[in-house]
C-alpha cells in the first residue's frame, strides 16, 4: 500500500472510530486495537499495549494519544497528522452543535435516557478492554508484569493512591527492569 493510501486509511480509521465512539478514550482503545491489529495487521498485540500504555501515561485525551502513537508508528509525523485529525474533527462538531443546542434539549426525556443508556455500553467497552488487555498480561505469563498489573489494581482500588503515582511508580519499575535486562545482554555477549 502506498503512502497516500496509507495516510488516508489511518485518517478515515481514526475519524470513524472517534466518530462513533462514545465515553471517553477508553472505549477507543479497544476500537483501535480491533482496526489496527485484529483487522489491519499494521500493528501486534504487544505494539498495542505498548502504545496504549504510552497513550494513557501522556498528558491529554488518551483518543488523541492514541492516534499519535499509531500513527507516528504507521507514518511517521505524516501519520500523526492523519490520526489526529481524525481523532479530533468529530468531537469538535459534535460538541459545537451539543453546546449550541444544549439548554433546549438538556431536560428532555428521550435525551436522558439515551445518555443513561450510552452509560452502560460505554461500561462493558471499557471491561472488555480491561480483559483483553490484562489476558494479554497474563497469557505473556511474565509474572512480573502480572503482579505490577495485580498491584496496581490493588493499591488503587483499595487503598487509593492516586494513578500518578501508580503509572509513576510503574515507570521506574519499567525502566529498571529494562536497564537489568539490557545489562545481562551485554555480559552475556562478553
Amino acid at each position: 500500500m502506498n503512502r497516500a493510501k496509507k495516510l488516508f486509511r489511518i485518517f478515515i480509521s481514526t475519524l470513524y472510530l472517534s466518530a462513533f465512539t462514545f465515553g471517553g478514550g477508553y472505549v477507543i482503545v479497544t476500537l483501535l486495537k480491533q482496526k489496527f491489529v485484529d483487522e489491519l495487521h499494521w500493528i501486534d498485540d504487544e505494539e498495542m499495549l505498548d502504545m496504549v500504555a504510552i497513550a494513557q501515561s501522556s498528558p491529554g485525551p488518551i483518543a488523541v494519544n492514541g492516534a499519535i502513537v499509531v500513527g507516528y508508528k504507521l507514518a511517521g509525523v505524516p501519520g500523526i497528522l492523519a490520526g489526529v485529525l481524525g481523532a479530533v474533527i468529530p468531537p469538535f462538531i459534535i460538541l459545537t452543535a451539543i453546546s449550541f443546542f444544549y439548554e433546549t434539549f438538556k431536560d428532555l426525556f428521550a435525551v436522558q435516557a439515551l445518555l443513561k443508556g450510552m452509560k452502560s455500553g460505554v461500561s462493558a467497552v471499557i471491561m472488555s478492554v480491561v480483559w483483553d488487555m490484562g489476558s494479554g498480561i497474563v497469557k505473556s505469563k511474565d509474572w512480573v508484569n502480572i503482579a505490577v498489573m495485580i498491584a496496581a489494581f490493588v493499591v488503587n482500588y483499595f487503598l487509593k493512591v492516586n494513578v500518578i503515582f501508580i503509572i509513576l511508580a510503574v515507570a521506574v519499575i519499567g525502566i529498571l527492569r529494562t536497564f537489568l535486562q539490557e545489562k545481562r545482554k551485554g555480559g552475556e555477549k562478553a
